[in-house]
């Protein structure tokens, strides 16, 4: 489906051209998928304090865990993090933050998102991470919205993650110092908004090649990105929304236009609620609770087979978000009425593990390349403000037997985003193993009770890793 293109500015300049992905990397879209349990995961201990850097462990071999996502290189991240023993939410991270220099288009830091994650035997939880606006952006051109992406990751780290947080976010590093090859996706979103993109000096500088937009297979290659990633895993997350890398963010978004303070980073703040849930047949389908509000939309579309974007803009027209009064309406069956403006880009992903820790996230900017300018010498994409643009849809969902997983879904595709899983979930629960086609697009993993394998939109140019079939 076609992607809207929303108008924007520009930031820094590109280099050579480099033709590695990630070293190795390649040979694990061979290795088999989820769910069986052959064997106990390494303790934490073997794995070494650095997973990218500090132990020779070797990588594990057998049904690891399977990665689906929008852009090759960070499904490729995620599936190294599995191999060397980390958990799905350690991939998700990895995933995420790989996504920032590999589709900073979409899933720049400068965003936010939203994700699910289950564990078997236990209910599902919601994690929310949504930027703010501020009121120091009133009159700007291009005003942004607070980076929520990191704080969110986080929290979700926090509950679920086995390995140090700093050590995921090694990968990213690496892949912005060293350059990522072009994918099909960024090069497409560079070229659609690329003459108000290139207004920007910064943007111009990175995102061109000799004055023409980068084309699919050139090199990205992200200094000043990596340089703040750098800072960031020796500082700590905790240290951008209220420390000395706080000031540093919001001097230099100001610089860019984009009017943060730290008292602004200090009040981005995720959230975490129990999903949204439906049960019938023995099957418990659990989604994005708000204020993540596409999980609702796809709930409704699941258990009636209504739209789920007429649900989504009935409850915003209501005003609430409140995941309780959600609840009460997906039990009610309420499919609620209106439509929703045209709403911006997106990207999403989804990750079992061996031990079938689930996890599915969706990504934005708030806006294709959101303000479209570069947080000065953070190298990071500044989202557009949520008083600009309308909320996108961050739609979720995780079908299981109480501890049986059958599928993990991500909804982009703008508007159709939630309608896209909530029919994949309809799908999975009555036995279909392929993602039906719609206006949406989802990234799936679905399981038959042995083994699981990874589906992505045949439309779009994403991978599947450590599928058996």
């Amino acid at each position: 489906m076609a992607h809207r293109r929303d108008q924007i500015s520009e930031l820094p300049r590109n280099a050579s051209r480099l033709t590695r992905l990630l070293a190795g990397a390649t040979s694990l879209i061979s290795l088999a998928a989820c769910s069986s349990l052959p064997s106990t995961p390494p303790a934490l201990s073997s794995i070494g304090h650095s997973l990218f850097g500090k132990t020779s462990t070797p990588a594990l071999t057998g049904p690891i865990g399977t990665v689906v996502s929008d852009e090759p290189q960070a499904a490729l991240t995620g599936h190294d993090v599995l191999a060397r023993g980390g958990n799905a939410v350690d991939a998700a991270v990895a995933t995420a933050t790989a996504l920032s220099v590999t589709l900073p288009s979409r899933a720049s830091l400068g965003g936010g998102g939203a994700c699910l994650v289950w564990r078997p035997g236990s209910p599902a939880r919601s994690f929310a991470f949504l930027p703010r606006a501020t009121k120091q952006n009133a009159g700007q051109d291009r005003p942004a919205g607070t980076p929520a992406t990191l704080r969110g990751l986080y929290l979700m780290h926090h509950g679920y993650g086995s390995v140090d947080f700093g050590d995921l976010l090694t990968p990213a590093i690496t892949l912005a110092n060293n350059g990522v090859t072009v994918s099909h996706t960024l090069a497409s979103d560079i070229t659609a908004v690329h003459s108000a993109l290139f207004a920007d000096d910064n943007a111009r500088a990175l995102f061109s090649r000799d004055g023409a937009p980068l084309a699919t297979g050139d090199t990205l290659i992200q200094p000043r990105l990596a340089g703040f990633l750098t800072r960031l895993k020796t500082a700590g997350v905790g240290d951008l929304y209220t420390g000395a890398l706080a000031t540093v963010f919001s001097t230099a978004a100001q610089s860019a236009g984009g009017a943060l303070t730290p008292e602004d980073m200090r009040q981005t703040l995720p959230t975490e609620n129990t999903a949204l849930t439906s049960n019938a047949n023995g099957l418990s389908a659990e989604f994005t609770a708000p204020p993540a509000d596409g999980g609702l939309g796809a709930a409704i579309q699941y258990v009636t087979g209504a739209s789920a974007q007429a649900a989504v803009a009935g409850w915003r027209a209501s005003g609430s978000n409140d995941p309780d009064t959600a609840q009460t309406l997906l039990n009610d069956r309420r499919t609620g009425g209106g439509a929703l403006p045209a709403l911006p880009a997106s990207t999403a992903f989804t990750i079992t593990d061996r031990s079938g820790l689930a996890v599915a996230c969706t990504l934005s900017d708030y806006n294709l390349f959101g303000t479209g300018r570069i947080a000065g010498s953070t190298g990071v994409v500044l989202g557009a403000s949520p008083a600009q643009t309308p909320q996108p849809l961050f739609p979720a969902a995780i079908l299981h037997g109480g501890k049986t997983l059958r599928a993990v879904i991500a909804g982009s595709g703008q508007n159709g985003a939630a309608d896209a899983v909530g029919t994949a979930a309809r799908a999975f629960a009555n036995g279909q193993s392929t993602l039906p086609e719609g206006n949406g697009r989802a990234n799936a993993i679905v399981c038959d009770g042995t083994s699981c394998h990874g589906l992505t939109d045949s439309r779009g140019t994403g991978l599947a890793t450590g599928n058996t079939n």
